[in-house]
C-alpha cells in the first residue's frame, strides 16, 4: 500500500484522480482527451453542430431571393468564387484557431494580446444577435401553433381584417372602347355597362393579402413606428419564453447535451426541405417559379455589375457565420489532432448546397402561388420576414391540407433557428468558462439558466408592439459593420502580426506536415485576397449606408442614434483593450507595443503532450500552481 501525493497522468491530458469525493464535471467524460475542458463525444456531433450553426434562416429566406435578383443561375459563379476566396479561408482559419489552443473567442487572443478586444467585440455582437434571433424563433413558434387549425387563420380576410384586405387584386380603373372611342373609366362603370378593359391599361387598388394583414395586425400587433412602443404582446412573450427554455434545456450540460440534440435539429430540416420540394414540384406553375429562380437562360451580363459580386461576397460571409466567435468556440472542444481542414471544406460545401437546394423548394411553391393568383412570379417573391411570414404562408394556404404544409415549414424554421442559437449561447458560456473555469465546472447549469433568463428579459422589448422595429434595428447595425470590422482585424492580426507562416506551422502540428503546394492557395487568400475582399465590402457598406427602414416606415432620428450607439459599444472595446494592454506592459512606448504584439507566455496547445519543441517552454500558471502544491488525493494499491 502506498500514498500518491501528485496527480498521475493516464494518457495525454488524462489525469488520474482517485479522490472519492471528487465530483465529475458534466461537461467532460472519461473518454475525453481534455478532462478539464471536455471534448465532443464524437466527430459527428461537432460536424452537425457546425452545420447547424452555419445553415440558418438566411439560407432559406435570403439566398434564393438574391439568386433570382442577380441573374439566376449566373449568380452561382460569383457565389462559388466568393466561397473559395473569402468564406472558406476564414472558416478554416477560425476552426484551426479554436482547435489549436482549446480556447474561446476572447481567451484565444493570448496569441496577440493587443487584439483581445476583437474577441470581446465578437462576443458582444453575438449577445446582441442572440437576443433578437430568439425573437424570430418565437415568431416561428407562434405560427407553428397557429397551424394547428383546420383552416389557417391567414388564409382569408377574417374579423381582424380591414377594407384593404383581399385575396385577389381589385381593379380600380382602365381604358375601354365605347362607341368606337377609347375612354378611361373606373371599373364599376365598365362592369355595369358590360365593357372590357384593354390589356395593359388596368390599374389596381392598393390591397393587402390576408397573410400580410395577419402578420402585422394579429401576430405582431405592429404599431406605427419605433416611437410607439405599445404593450408587450403576451403570446409572443410566451413563445419567446418557450424558445429560451428549449435552448436552456439543450445546453444545460454544454456540448455533451447539445451534441445529442443536433442529431435531430441539424438533420430533420433537410427532410422537411425535401418534402416541400417534392410537393412543390408537383404543383401547377412550379416550373415558372423555378425558372425565375435559376432561369431558363441565366443573365450572364449581370456579372458585369459590381452589386452582384458584393451581394455574393456578403451572403457567403454572413451565411458561414465567420467572425461571430462561434466557430472558435465550437472548435475549441475538438481533440487536438482532428482534421479541421476537411471539416471546414465539408461544412462550407454543405452550407452552399443547402442554400441552392432550399431555393428550389421555396420557388416551386411561390410559382404555384403566382399561377393561382394570376400574377407574375416577381410580384410574389420576397426576402427576409416578408418571405418567411407573408409570401410563403400565403402560398401554403392555397395548398390542399394546408395546415400540414404550414406546420412542416415553420417547424423547419424553428429547427434552423435553434441550431444557430445553440452555438451562439455556447459561444457565451465558453467565454465564461475561459474566464472562470472553476465556476463553470461547479455551476454550469445555474450559469447557463441564468444567462438564458437574462437574455429573455432583455428580449422583451422585441415582443412589444414596436418589437419588429427593434429586431430590424439590431440586425441592421450589429449584424453588419461590427462583424466586418472584427473579421478584417482578425485576419490582419493573425496573418500580418502574429505571422501567417507561424500560424501555418501551428496548423501542421494538428493535421501533419503539408507541401508548399498545398499551402499556396491558403497563403494567397490569407495574405492578400481575403483581406482585400473584406475591406472592399466594409468600405462599400459604409459608402452605401442608408438609414434603417422597415417596409415604408422610416425610423426616427433617435432610433438611428441608438443603432450607432449599439455598434460603437460593440467595437469600442478594440481600442480600449489595446490601450489597457499597452499601459500594463513594461518599457517605453515602442517596447510596450512590441511586447503586446507577441504571444502571451501561456499561448499554445492546452495539453503539454501536444506542445512539442515549439511550445515546450510554456507552463500554464494554473497547472504550475497545481504541481507546486502536492496534495494527498487517494490510496493506491
Amino acid at each position: 500500500m502506498g500514498m500518491l501525493s501528485l496527480p498521475g497522468f493516464l494518457s495525454c491530458g488524462k489525469k488520474k484522480d482517485f479522490s472519492l469525493s471528487n465530483g465529475k464535471d458534466a461537461h467532460s467524460s472519461d473518454n475525453d482527451e481534455n478532462l478539464e475542458r471536455g471534448n465532443w463525444s464524437n466527430k459527428s456531433e461537432y460536424l452537425l453542430s457546425l452545420v447547424g450553426y452555419a445553415v440558418g434562416l438566411g439560407n432559406v429566406w435570403r439566398f434564393p431571393y438574391l439568386t433570382y435578383q442577380n441573374g439566376g443561375g449566373a449568380f452561382l459563379i460569383p457565389y462559388t468564387m466568393m466561397l473559395a476566396l473569402a468564406g472558406l479561408p476564414l472558416f478554416f482559419m477560425e476552426c484551426s484557431l479554436g482547435q489549436f489552443a482549446s480556447l474561446g473567442p476572447v481567451a484565444i487572443w493570448r496569441m496577440l494580446p493587443l487584439f483581445q478586444g476583437v474577441g470581446i467585440t465578437m462576443v458582444i455582437i453575438s449577445t446582441f444577435v442572440t437576443i433578437y434571433y430568439n425573437v424570430i424563433i418565437a415568431y416561428a413558434l407562434y405560427y407553428l401553433f397557429a397551424s394547428f387549425q383546420k383552416v389557417l387563420p391567414w388564409s382569408d380576410c377574417f374579423s381582424w381584417a380591414d377594407e384593404f384586405c383581399s385575396k385577389t387584386q381589385i381593379v380600380s380603373d382602365c381604358n375601354t372602347t365605347l362607341h368606337g372611342e377609347i375612354i378611361h373609366a373606373n371599373y364599376s362603370f365598365i362592369m355595369s355597362n358590360n365593357l372590357t378593359c384593354i390589356n395593359g391599361t388596368i390599374n389596381y387598388k392598393p390591397v393587402q393579402f390576408p397573410s400580410e394583414q395577419y402578420w402585422n395586425k394579429v401576430a405582431l400587433q405592429r404599431s406605427s413606428g419605433l416611437d410607439e412602443t405599445g404593450r408587450i404582446v403576451w403570446y409572443l412573450a410566451l413563445c419567446l419564453l418557450l424558445s429560451w427554455m428549449i435552448v436552456a434545456a439543450a445546453l444545460f450540460k454544454g456540448i455533451k447535451s447539445s451534441g445529442k440534440v443536433v442529431y435531430f435539429t441539424a438533420l430533420f430540416p433537410y427532410v422537411i426541405l425535401l418534402i416541400l420540394l417534392v410537393r412543390g414540384a408537383t404543383l401547377e406553375g412550379a416550373l415558372d417559379g423555378i425558372e425565375y429562380y435559376i432561369g431558363r437562360q441565366s443573365n450572364i451580363t449581370k456579372l458585369m455589375e459590381a452589386e452582384v459580386w458584393k451581394d455574393a461576397a456578403t451572403q457567403i460571409f454572413y451565411s458561414l457565420s465567420v467572425a461571430w466567435g462561434g466557430l472558435v468556440a465550437l472548435s475549441s472542444y475538438n481533440k487536438f489532432h482532428n482534421n479541421c481542414y476537411s471539416d471546414a471544406i465539408l461544412v462550407c460545401v454543405t452550407n452552399c448546397v443547402t442554400s441552392i437546394f432550399a431555393g428550389f423548394a421555396i420557388f416551386s411553391i411561390l410559382g404555384h402561388m403566382a399561377f393561382v393568383s394570376k400574377r407574375p412570379v416577381s410580384e410574389v417573391v420576397d426576402s427576409g420576414f416578408d418571405l418567411a411570414f407573408v409570401a410563403y404562408p400565403e402560398a401554403l394556404s392555397k395548398l390542399p391540407v394546408s395546415p400540414l404544409w404550414s406546420f412542416l415549414f415553420f417547424f423547419m424554421l424553428l429547427l434552423l433557428g435553434l441550431d444557430s442559437q445553440f452555438a451562439t449561447i455556447e459561444t457565451l458560456t465558453t467565454t465564461i468558462q475561459d474566464i472562470r473555469p472553476k465556476v463553470m465546472k461547479k455551476l454550469r447549469v445555474p450559469v447557463t439558466l441564468g444567462l438564458c433568463a437574462v437574455l429573455f428579459f432583455l428580449g422583451l422589448i422585441c415582443v412589444t408592439q414596436a418589437g419588429i422595429y427593434w429586431v430590424n434595428l439590431i440586425d441592421h447595425f450589429c449584424a453588419g459593420w461590427g462583424i466586418l470590422i472584427a473579421a478584417v482585424l482578425e485576419i490582419i492580426g493573425i496573418i500580418y502580426i502574429y505571422g501567417g507562416n507561424r500560424f501555418i506551422e501551428d496548423i501542421e502540428m494538428m493535421i501533419g506536415k503539408k507541401s508548399c503546394l498545398f499551402w499556396l492557395w491558403w497563403r494567397m487568400c490569407w495574405f492578400f485576397i481575403t483581406p482585400v475582399l473584406l475591406v472592399t465590402i466594409l468600405v462599400w457598406s459604409l459608402i452605401t449606408f442608408s438609414s434603417p427602414t422597415y417596409g415604408s416606415v422610416l425610423y426616427p432620428a433617435w432610433g438611428t442614434a441608438v443603432g450607432w450607439c449599439m455598434i460603437i459599444f460593440c467595437v469600442i472595446w478594440i481600442p480600449i483593450v489595446a490601450i489597457v494592454k499597452i499601459v500594463q506592459a513594461k518599457g517605453n512606448l515602442i517596447q510596450r507595443i512590441v511586447s503586446c504584439c507577441q504571444p502571451a507566455a501561456n499561448w499554445g496547445p492546452c495539453l503539454e503532450c501536444h506542445r512539442g519543441e515549439r511550445y515546450s517552454h510554456i507552463v500554464d500558471p494554473e497547472k504550475k500552481k497545481e504541481h507546486e502544491i502536492p496534495t494527498v488525493s487517494a490510496f493506491v494499491y
